[in-house]
């Protein structure tokens, strides 16, 4: 199944962001076999970047270094899927600037939950960088009258356990951009997590 066949945004609500970066997932996915759901923040500002693009896009080798990191012979997206991991972007067009308002994040989430729907058997939420942890919560608390993960600075909190029912939710940093193969504290936390959420799935 192609995510971007099933999820799409159709009338482009928000003001404050590059329609021309909107994208979605679309590899050809059997969403059965997904265990791990991470979201990241939002799309690169060149779509050749996307982690589903051809090639060796700039997120993907973020995502790679990180698996290879926590003990994972990874070479391409589908490597990874074939881990039961699956990646998308919280918001799904590019970013204007650093911040994203509320507004758009609401917009998103609508697509952002009818994405986790199509995912029957996730076992672990991985919430990648501030804005995913945000949106994500949002939807919990819709659904649940609950957020999941508590305010604070996501160093601070990571080494929790947090669990939505049985399903375990990691807050962590997003794994993708320029800066992160400068950040070398970030990137070692990110592989932490990423172990520990693959650990999950053997339990």
């Amino acid at each position: 199944m192609k995510v971007s066949d099933k999820i799409k945004c159709a009338q482009f609500p928000c003001s404050d962001v590059d329609k021309n970066i909107y994208l979605l997932p679309s590899a050809d996915i059997d969403t059965d076999k997904v265990r791990i759901f991470m979201v990241t923040e939002a799309p690169p500002n060149e779509k050749d970047d996307y982690f589903y693009a051809p090639g060796n896009p700039a997120y993907l080798q973020t995502i790679l270094q990180v698996f290879k990191g926590a003990g994972y012979d990874v070479s391409s997206m589908q490597d990874i899927l074939n881990l039961g991991v699956y990646i998308t972007t919280a918001v799904k067009c590019g970013k204007t600037q650093y911040a994203v308002p509320p507004d758009t994040m609401k917009n998103c989430s609508q697509l952002l939950e009818k994405e986790i729907a199509l995912f029957p058997d996730i076992r672990v939420y991985m919430l990648m960088g501030d804005i995913a942890i945000k949106m994500m919560n949002n939807i919990w608390k819709n659904q649940t009258g609950k957020k999941i993960i508590p305010a604070g600075s996501t160093y601070k909190i990571r080494n929790q356990a947090y669990y939505l029912g049985e399903k375990r939710v990691f807050p962590s940093y997003t794994p993708a951009g320029q800066n992160f193969l400068i950040e070398k504290t970030k990137r070692k936390m990110v592989t932490e997590d990423v172990r520990e959420a693959m650990k999950c799935l053997n339990q």
